[in-house]
């Protein structure tokens, strides 16, 4: 939710800064506009959204309606950058998976960081059921598990077809989080090591041991244009460069942490250990 402030009070700060230029005082502003006198200080202030219409008044106001176009742009990238899940459950679980799929197959390269979870790409069918049943149960909406589940695996493709690259940081805890059963848990670590033999894939484990840099949650990066961002409440879509470069640091911050190679399938039979397997030669 802190991101959608932020790029209401940077909307805000723009719009402030034509009232200022145009030497208009925020409570003429609002009178010539019909507006109640706070309306103003609240859209300026990042406390309250402003409608597009709101928008061409401010333009007319202040004479600057060139400046319209890339405030209607920013406002619309502000009403999209949050979308509550409930409102996304309540289209459909599957049609979540799908758009995904539409996202990376148009990208060139993903990078990712999981702290809890396996990546979707990465997940089994048996481990992906389990993840989805529980998201459904969470959040309501219409229960299709199954075409979700389907969608869900049909994503796995784009790792296989095309020229794309990918490069997913996992932390050492999502190897131990408990998904279904141990069967479960421990053939979902196995596809991980199987997985990481995939040319076009970099696979990094940070370990529990690794330095703290920066509280961060997990995260997609979609070339070095989009970064998702999974709440609780909501999915953050973040387009913002200077939100951007903070996330390419928090990504490299993590990669120089991060566990690879040899190392990292030590640490993956590791987890296997604690759930009773011998290791054996991968």
């Amino acid at each position: 939710m802190a991101k959608v402030d932020d790029a209401r009070l940077a909307l805000g700060g723009r719009l402030r800064e034509l009232r200022v230029s145009a030497r208009i005082t925020g409570r003429a502003m609002a009178k010539e506009a019909g507006w109640e006198p706070s309306k103003v200080s609240k859209i300026e202030h990042g406390k309250q959204l402003p409608s597009e219409d709101d928008l061409t008044v401010w333009c007319r106001i202040t004479d600057n309606n060139l400046a319209l176009p890339d405030l209607a742009a920013t406002l619309r990238n502000v009403n999209a950058a949050y979308m509550e899940w409930r409102r996304i459950a309540g289209t459909g679980h599957a049609r979540r998976q799908r758009q995904s799929i539409q996202t990376e197959g148009a990208s060139s390269l993903v990078r990712g960081y999981d702290c809890l979870l396996l990546p979707g790409l990465l997940q089994t069918r048996d481990y992906a059921e389990a993840v989805l049943t529980r998201c459904i149960r969470f959040l309501g909406g219409p229960d299709d598990l199954s075409e979700a589940l389907e969608a869900r695996m049909e994503r796995q493709r784009v790792l296989r077809e095309g020229l794309h690259r990918f490069h997913f940081l996992i932390g050492e805890s999502a190897l131990y989080t408990s998904v279904g059963d141990d069967q479960i848990r421990r053939g979902q670590l196995h596809h991980l090591l199987d997985s990481m033999r995939l040319a076009r894939l970099i696979v990094g484990v940070v370990p529990n041991t690794a330095e703290f840099f920066y509280e961060t949650t997990n995260f997609l990066f979609y070339d070095t244009k989009l970064v998702q961002v999974e709440t609780i409440s909501a999915e953050l879509s973040i387009r913002q460069p200077r939100e951007l470069v903070l996330y390419e640091r928090a990504f490299t911050a993590l990669a120089n942490r991060a566990a690879y190679g040899d190392q990292a399938r030590a640490l993956i039979h590791k987890a296997l250990a604690v759930s009773g397997e011998s290791h054996r030669q991968e």
